[in-house]
């Protein structure tokens, strides 16, 4: 394939209409572009199907990193948890061609490296972990989820302990430890606990409580080096501020009636959909 654009969209959410208007504004050439996501390709929209079908078919033009919405739907599929209403996958989960995309699904990590420099990552990166490490320990729960018993270990993927991360956690814990890093964290306490509580911009934080709950972004990551960027979704609240370059969120809440966000690695332009315009 020939260089063209490299891409990276936030989370879609099923928002199939949304997703092909965005690409056609950014003129995304399949034969010749790249597009990666955030991960939450799926839920809440008005049509994952066609949403996981659309991505499917760009091939090698394609790839993602996996968000909890992914997760769940993985779940759902296999009877460890039900669907809710507000998921909207009926006609996701009654479609003939349902196997072959979740296999599809399951191939793909919780973290990517885009280029020497640049992590995706659904929520964020653990401010104890390096990129390295980062990709390292999704490299553990993508070998779980390709695995041919990867059943048993979606029905221990979910609870929130461990909330602190050791590398000596047993395997179970570990990994969940890590699903919930890279695919649901927002806060982090100064201890390195996460805060599964607070989904809210930081700005409502009470200031009494700021030093002790900040978002991940802001932590202190002595592993991380300037020159290293991280590309996130997950946290609508946000709209995609962090208020550091080194950190760029991409989840602008379209599916709550907010926007859609394709970054253009190549000239650092946002392009942008209204939700209201659809």
């Amino acid at each position: 394939m020939l260089h063209g654009k490299t891409f990276v969209i936030g989370d879609i959410q099923g928002c199939y209409k949304g997703l092909r208007r965005l690409l056609d504004k950014a003129h995304f050439d399949p034969s010749n572009d790249m597009l990666y996501a955030v991960g939450d390709l799926v839920a809440r929209g008005e049509d994952s199907l066609s949403t996981l079908r659309f991505l499917r078919d760009l091939n090698a033009s394609f790839s993602t990193v996996l968000g909890n919405h992914d997760l769940h739907l993985l779940a759902v599929a296999n009877g460890i948890r039900k669907a809710k209403k507000s998921d909207k996958l009926t006609s996701l989960l009654n479609a003939a061609d349902l196997p072959d995309l979740l296999n599809w699904l399951r191939q793909f990590p919780l973290a990517s490296k885009i280029d020497s420099n640049t992590l995706i990552v659904h929520a964020g990166l653990y401010p104890k972990w390096s990129i390295d490490e980062c990709i390292s320990l999704s490299n553990e729960v993508s070998q779980a989820l390709k695995g041919d018993s990867y059943v048993n270990f979606l029905a221990g993927m979910y609870g929130n302990n461990p909330d602190s991360w050791s590398p000596d956690l047993p395997m179970q814990d570990r990994l969940r430890f890590v699903v919930n890093a890279c695919t649901r964290m927002r806060f982090v306490q100064q201890s390195g606990k996460l805060d599964f509580d607070n989904k809210s911009h930081p700005d409502s934080v009470p200031a009494n409580q700021r030093k002790k709950l900040a978002p991940w972004f802001e932590r202190t990551n002595e592993q991380l080096r300037t020159t290293e960027r991280v590309i996130f979704g997950h946290w609508a609240a946000l709209l995609g501020e962090t208020r550091n370059p080194q950190f760029i969120g991409l989840d602008t809440g379209y599916v709550w009636g907010q926007s859609m966000s394709l970054l253009c690695i190549d000239s650092k332009e946002v392009i942008r959909i209204d939700a209201k315009d659809g």
